[in-house]
């Protein structure tokens, strides 16, 4: 589909608490005039200071279709589904454009998600990546978002396999009705694979756009990294158990011993000379794949990103060993258990 199409289909965009918004109604007020659309922001708490930018905003440009949603409305599990439901039953075009408030744009990214949106396509998603931010904790996010999860994202991708993150998607929405609509999806905890995998079993192709979806969170740490990893971990294993046998044995320190340990068998090769060694290249190859990424120079130096690396690569076993060990979630503000297959129930405090 090209850009023009979106004048005869229509687009809804979701936001999340959406600064992204900021640019979009300044810049769709120049651009977008000829084509059809609306922005349906959903702001999950009543006293959230982003209620005051959304409604200045709304009267800067009342141009633009807009519409402010605060509150949600509870129809499960997920606080994203329930945050999203009000804009979702008064969207009134075809394509819904689904962004988070994490996330930076720029002026091209939807006419570049647009343009991936053809006529067998029914879902267009990004592939994560972080913006350049100071500090430690946003080198480690950066390295890990430039290396360990592009290169599965990016694998998946291209071999058909179904890896899509919902903070900036592209879709269908008589497809998303056909499977149930969201309500159908507010079971899950990930709902992004769910609502990925309703779209690919009714025929329809993943496509993902030649620009990144840049996450720009202004809250951030170790510790936050650290939480969110064991959190995709525990979704992971619980929607596909083969990730326990799969997903270590996937990992530089874990691949490295058990290849090391073949070729000492079969060539009599010294297993720690063939361990560093592979952990070097590896380590190299890293570095440009971030490069290529990044489309730049990076923000941080060759030692950052060293440290950088061997820390999150270390991180790793601990991560997947906690999220076998518990299966509790803490999400936004509540805590959830996960069950085989995905769904989850919350925790209420007594």
């Amino acid at each position: 589909m090209a850009v023009l199409d979106l004048a005869l289909e229509g687009l809804a965009i979701f936001g999340l608490i959406l600064f992204v918004v900021l640019w979009l109604m300044h810049f769709m007020s120049i651009v977008y005039t000829a084509f059809r659309y609306e922005v349906l922001l959903c702001v999950q708490d009543h006293d959230d200071p982003a209620i005051d930018v959304c409604k200045k905003l709304l009267g800067k440009y009342p141009n633009i279709d807009a519409r402010l949603f605060i509150g949600g409305k509870k129809v499960g599990i997920n606080p994203k589904i329930n945050n999203l439901m009000p804009a979702y039953e008064v969207a009134k075009y075809d394509l819904i454009w689904i962004c988070d408030s994490g996330i930076r744009v720029t002026p091209d990214t939807l006419t570049d998600m647009a343009n991936q949106m053809t006529e067998k396509v029914g879902l267009v998603h990004g592939l994560p990546y972080v913006a350049d931010r100071q500090g430690f904790a946003a080198t480690l996010e950066q390295v890990y978002f430039g290396t360990s999860h592009p290169r599965t994202y990016i694998s998946a991708h291209v071999t058909g396999f179904k890896c899509v993150t919902g903070m900036s998607c592209l879709m269908r929405k008589d497809v998303l009705d056909q499977a149930g609509g969201l309500i159908a999806f507010a079971q899950y905890i990930a709902e992004d694979y769910f609502m990925a995998k309703a779209i690919a079993d009714r025929g329809w192709k993943f496509a993902m756009a030649t620009r990144v979806a840049m996450q720009n969170s202004g809250s951030y740490s170790i510790s936050q990294f650290q939480s969110r990893m064991t959190r995709w971990a525990k979704l992971r294993i619980n929607m596909l158990p083969a990730t326990i046998i799969c997903e270590p044995i996937a990992e530089c320190f874990v691949a490295s011993l058990i290849i090391g340990w073949a070729v000492h068998h079969v060539f009599k090769w010294d297993i720690m000379v063939f361990f560093m060694c592979h952990c070097l290249a590896w380590f190299i190859f890293d570095y440009i794949q971030l490069r290529g990424i990044q489309g730049g120079a990076l923000c941080f130096s060759k030692l950052d990103y060293a440290v950088a690396w061997f820390i999150r690569e270390s991180m790793t076993i601990y991560i997947f060993l906690s999220a076998l060990w518990d299966p509790t979630i803490s999400w936004r503000t509540g805590r959830y258990r996960l069950r085989c297959g995905g769904t989850a129930e919350e925790i209420l405090d007594v």
